[in-house]
């Protein structure tokens, strides 16, 4: 048995592949919806090292300071809307309170999840149609129905020039995907050695085997395509009224 592939090592932890907590800023979340409908204020903004989009600091009336992923547009001392209000942007809202074609990020897939889809820097999603379930179409283009109460923040992630910028070197790159545990560099399995990978080796680069494996593969084979889950064929019943008579055919 050869060596355990990079994934099956990243896989397990450890001191190399593991994100380096104790420098992230914390959680970034949204309030609870106990506390109702109020509004803050943005004091201050900083930059995550575990994110590519920029972290605004809102002061409650509570005095109470939250951290929450920032569109573009807000600036120090902008008000926004918790929980309800005008959909201005910043505003953290329902979905059904917020205009059709209106642009909205962080949005939550659950009711007080605190937001999964399009956080990244410079990515939103369209609000396309209110009806029982809001439909919103995705950065990526799929559309995708949410429960109306999933709250979203209005207008598009902050920070959409960063690919725009290059690294400029090798060891910037290499130090901003450490940031986010991310390999910078991604070698090919047909490019490794028989121990290092079961697409390794060989006289020329080539997998050797079918690409797709089973689901059931011991983790050391389990790379390439995973097999798909088998699809049952419903069977559709036929009955004689539904077949056509043919011509001359005794009735």
């Amino acid at each position: 048995m050869g060596k355990a592939t990079r994934h099956q090592r990243r896989g397990r932890g450890g001191s190399v592949y593991r994100s380096p907590g104790h420098r992230h800023h914390g959680a970034v979340i949204y309030p609870s919806t106990a506390m109702g409908m109020v509004s803050g204020e943005v004091i201050r903004f900083e930059h995550d090292p575990g994110r590519t989009s920029p972290v605004a600091h809102v002061k409650l009336p509570s005095g109470e300071v939250i951290r929450i992923l920032s569109p573009a547009g807000l600036s120090i001392a902008s008000r926004i809307n918790l929980n309800g209000g005008e959909s201005t942007v910043g505003s953290i809202l329902p979905l059904n309170q917020i205009p059709e074609g209106t642009r909205i990020c962080n949005i939550e897939l659950r009711p007080g999840d605190g937001g999964k889809l399009a956080r990244s820097a410079g990515s939103s999603a369209l609000i396309v149609l209110h009806a029982e379930k809001t439909k919103i179409q995705l950065p990526s283009g799929e559309y995708k129905e949410i429960n109306p109460l999933c709250r979203a923040t209005v207008g598009v992630m902050g920070g959409s020039g960063r690919p725009e910028k290059p690294f400029g070197k090798a060891g910037a790159k290499y130090h901003a995907y450490r940031s986010k545990a991310k390999a910078h560099l991604r070698v090919r399995g047909v490019a490794m050695n028989p121990v290092n990978h079961p697409h390794g080796g060989g006289s020329h680069q080539h997998i050797g085997r079918h690409s797709t494996v089973k689901k059931g593969a011991w983790p050391g084979r389990k790379v390439g395509r995973i097999a798909p889950s088998k699809k049952k064929k419903k069977g559709v019943s036929v009955s004689p009224a539904m077949v056509p008579a043919v011509e001359g055919e005794a009735k």
